[in-house]
C-alpha cells in the first residue's frame, strides 16, 4: 500500500523570511497525526504571501504529489497581502464552500473576529484543499469541525481511504 500524501501549506511572509518559527503548519501536522490512524507522510512548505506562489504550490502538491488532502493555514483574514483563498479558488474545479461555513461558525463561538476569515475549500482534480486560520489554537477548532467529512470526501474523489482513530475523531462514511 503506498503511504498516504498529505500536503501542509504555510503561507506566512515572516515564517517564510525566517523570522519566526512555523508553529501553525507544526500544529496542522500534530493534529492530523492525532487523527489518522492511516500511515501518511506529509508535504510540507513555507511560502510568503504571494498569489502566485500560492497557485503554484498548490498545483504541485495535487498534480505532481499526488496528495489527496491539502491544508494551507495563513492568508485568509482582509488584509491586503492576504490572498489565499483567492489562489486557492484559482486551482480549484469546484468550490466547497461549506467548509468555510462551517469553520467560521465554529470560530465564532471564540472570538467576534471569526466573521473577518475567508476560508474555503475546493476540489482539483483528486485533492480536496481546505484554508485554515494562521493560529493553532484556530487550527485545531477547525479541523475538529470539518475533518469528520473529510475522509468521505476523499472517497468520492476516488483517493485513499483515510481511517482515523476513532477515540479522537470519528469520521463520517454514510452506510452503503
Amino acid at each position: 500500500m503506498t503511504e498516504i500524501k498529505i500536503g501542509i501549506l504555510t503561507v506566512s511572509d515572516r515564517a517564510s523570511a525566517g523570522v519566526y518559527e512555523d508553529l501553525s503548519g507544526k500544529a496542522i501536522i500534530a493534529t492530523l497525526d492525532e487523527y489518522l490512524s492511516s500511515p501518511w507522510q506529509s508535504v510540507y512548505r513555507v511560502i510568503p504571501d504571494e498569489q502566485a506562489l500560492i497557485e503554484a504550490s498548490l498545483k504541485q502538491m495535487a498534480d505532481e504529489e499526488g496528495c489527496c488532502l491539502i491544508v494551507t493555514t495563513g492568508g485568509t483574514g482582509p488584509a491586503l497581502r492576504d490572498v489565499t483563498p483567492e489562489a486557492t479558488e484559482a486551482v480549484c474545479e469546484k468550490m466547497m464552500p461549506g467548509f468555510g461555513e462551517l469553520m467560521r461558525q465554529v470560530s465564532l463561538k471564540y472570538v467576534p473576529t471569526a466573521i473577518l476569515s475567508r476560508q474555503t475549500a475546493g476540489i482539483r482534480g483528486k485533492s480536496l484543499m481546505i484554508n485554515l486560520p494562521g493560529k493553532p489554537k484556530s487550527i485545531r477548532e477547525c479541523l475538529d469541525a470539518v475533518f469528520p467529512a473529510v475522509p468521505y470526501c476523499i472517497d468520492l474523489l476516488e483517493g485513499p481511504f483515510l481511517t482515523c482513530h476513532e477515540e479522537i475523531i470519528k469520521p463520517f462514511r454514510p452506510k452503503a
